[in-house]
């Protein structure tokens, strides 16, 4: 074998794994350091869920406070944690792909997945593999951690904390109670250091019926904006009760967009803020699009994540397919 043969052997074996196990199928790379891994875990029959793993330059191993590591999930459903959470929030680097001063990575490894399957760069090979309902997603992440277990090998001696965000604050609790379980059935060798939930929407009649009791006690509304919010939220629980779910969503749009109308602008993520303030939720041109906005619009910073994402990130993993954008 001459030497340029077995360099690219070297390259390919860093850069491309595969292995079987408990069912369980994966394609994995990662940087010549091991710095970072990344790969697909095929979690159930041609069902995939894409992970992004990051070790802590600043990592130390002490028995007596072992190094954490976070598994952020995103929320949507259907935003890319890989995608947002990482290059729009607490990952290494930001959407121009410069480094980021405040990156979690300081504190702690991290781990990114397009959760669930069908989200970013997770992917079904048939529709009929989607989940439809949360419990589902959560025994497809856990299948995913049994996987990572054996492929990330300090995984299984440092405390795993579940970090969500918006509808991902469902995910994390589900998957808690996933893991535990299986941790408890001998199925899984790692330890659950705890769930963390970041504004998460788990109860949107909840949600919508507080909108005007807050935003009337920090003197972003007025009593008059408060009622007709709380008349416009009552609705949305009407629309819930009754399972019309997608006049539900209508509903709370109206809601959202007449208060930010109502209240001189405020930032439904950030009351301290006007709308158009938040560098994250912004711009956002009516509240019923502003999650798309943040999703999809591009950003005054660089790039949008749509992007680097179908760009020079996809180039970087080389292991995703042509076809998953």
């Amino acid at each position: 074998m001459d030497t340029h043969a077995r360099a690219l052997l070297r390259i390919l074996c860093l850069t491309l794994l595969q292995f079987h196990g408990g069912g369980v199928t994966a394609i994995s790379g990662g940087t010549n350091d091991g710095s970072e891994r990344w790969g697909y875990v095929e979690v159930r029959p041609k069902a995939h869920l894409f992970w992004w793993y990051y070790r802590s330059p600043q990592r130390v191993s002490l028995p007596a406070k072992p190094w954490p590591t976070v598994l952020w999930l995103q929320g949507g459903p259907g935003a890319s944690g890989v995608g947002l959470g990482n290059f729009l929030e607490v990952g290494p680097l930001d959407v121009n792909l410069k480094p980021r001063d405040s990156t979690w990575l300081q504190k702690a490894d991290l781990i990114f997945v397009d959760n669930p399957v069908g989200v970013g760069y997770s992917y079904a090979e048939d529709p009929s593999v989607l989940v439809t309902t949360d419990w589902q997603a959560a025994t497809d992440a856990t299948e995913l951690l049994k996987a990572l277990s054996k492929e990330i090998p300090t995984l299984q001696s440092s405390p795993l904390f579940l970090v969500a965000e918006s509808y991902g604050g469902k995910y994390a609790a589900t998957l808690g109670v996933s893991l535990a379980r299986a941790v408890r059935a001998g199925e899984l060798h790692l330890t659950l250091g705890g769930v963390a939930l970041g504004d998460s929407w788990i109860s949107p009649e909840d949600f919508a019926l507080s909108y005007g009791p807050l935003l009337l006690q920090v003197s972003r509304l007025d009593s008059n904006g408060a009622d007709s919010a709380s008349k416009k939220a009552q609705v949305v629980k009407q629309h819930i009760a009754a399972g019309r779910f997608k006049q539900a969503l209508y509903a709370l749009g109206s809601m959202l967009t007449s208060i930010v109308a109502s209240s001189g602008h405020v930032d439904v993520y950030n009351f301290l803020l006007d709308s158009g303030m938040d560098p994250v939720a912004a711009p956002a041109r009516s509240f019923s699009l502003a999650y798309s906005a943040y999703l999809d619009s591009k950003l005054s910073i660089g790039d949008s994540i749509r992007g680097i994402m179908n760009g020079a990130v996809k180039e970087k993993l080389k292991i995703i397919p042509k076809d998953v954008v």
